[in-house]
């Protein structure tokens, strides 16, 4: 069965629902520099830095980019290829951005107390939980039914999108999060973003591979570029797998830098030695014979 799509590609479509989202985390936002902070933020250090701000922004830009026109409609509607680089953006880009725009006495304040909130966070933190969830999430939303469901139903869309999120959320916890307890080591930081590059090639390179349209919600005869369906579909699967792949070979090779750099710091310090109460170092034996004779 293939889907009628609209033959007027680029028109504007408005969606006051990311408008929505994206006012309400910048009140959230401006609540938190305004309110919470001169109460509860440490005296010590400062509040919010320009690293936060602009992480901040980062984030909120690219959300936009990935949630409204043209990108919103050109994925839902007419290319696959620019769906997978809609995920790539909600799961990959917005949460470590997310997390890195929100200060450690923050994130403390709001996820690490005893309340149900700082629990279920702490639970979901955990690698294998967290990492499971989110491919669990990335198969489901590759579904046949739910994809060629989700472009008719608004609600299922962006309930499928809400989800997805907030597993990405979950999995880079782990690896960026602003609490260091619930951060990984960082060999194991590597390991576990390897992990997450390799179980996303089961469902890219069905996608690659695939003779007829997966997808009959994309099989129509309005092709925006002159992309097929299945070049698109090919498309799709290579961002999936490559892209997506060198992207989180990109965090593990920055994370591998870092480590080795501060491993090698930490050989070149000098290490302190205790001696024994009463005890003459080398240097001490020659001054005090020098100044016996």
């Amino acid at each position: 069965m293939a889907f009628a799509a609209d033959t007027n590609i680029w028109r504007y479509q408005p969606h006051a629902e990311v408008w929505v989202i994206l006012i309400g985390a910048a009140v959230l936002a401006w609540y938190a520099v305004r309110v919470i902070a001169p109460k509860a933020a440490p005296a010590s250090e400062p509040a919010f830095t320009p690293k936060h701000t602009l992480a901040f922004v980062c984030a909120m830009l690219t959300l936009w980019v990935a949630s409204d026109w043209p990108m919103h409609d050109i994925s839902e509607e007419y290319l696959y290829s620019v769906h997978m680089i809609q995920h790539l953006l909600i799961t990959f880009v917005v949460p470590p951005l997310l997390w890195a725009s929100i200060p450690e006495w923050l994130a403390r304040l709001c996820i690490s107390g005893d309340g149900s909130v700082g629990v279920w966070v702490r639970r979901l933190s955990r690698p294998v939980l967290a990492g499971v969830l989110f491919n669990f999430m990335v198969a489901i939303s590759h579904i046949p039914w739910v994809v060629n469901t989700s472009v008719e139903n608004g609600a299922l869309h962006y309930f499928v999108h809400l989800l997805l999120f907030a597993a990405a959320l979950a999995m880079w916890l782990p690896v960026c999060g602003p609490i260091a307890e619930l951060q990984m080591r960082p060999p194991a930081k590597m390991v576990y973003l390897f992990l997450m590059s390799v179980v996303p090639t089961v469902p890219g390179g069905f996608l690659t591979f695939a003779q007829d349209a997966v997808y009959s919600a994309y099989d129509h005869q309005v092709r925006l570029w002159g992309i097929g369906v299945q070049a698109d579909q090919q498309a799709a699967g290579l961002i999936m797998k490559l892209v997506g792949g060198m992207y989180l070979w990109a965090w593990i090779g920055v994370l591998y830098f870092s480590w080795a750099t501060r491993q090698q710091r930490a050989e070149h310090q000098p290490r302190l030695v205790t001696k024994p109460v009463g005890a003459v170092t080398t240097t001490e034996r020659q001054v005090v014979t020098t100044d016996s004779q």
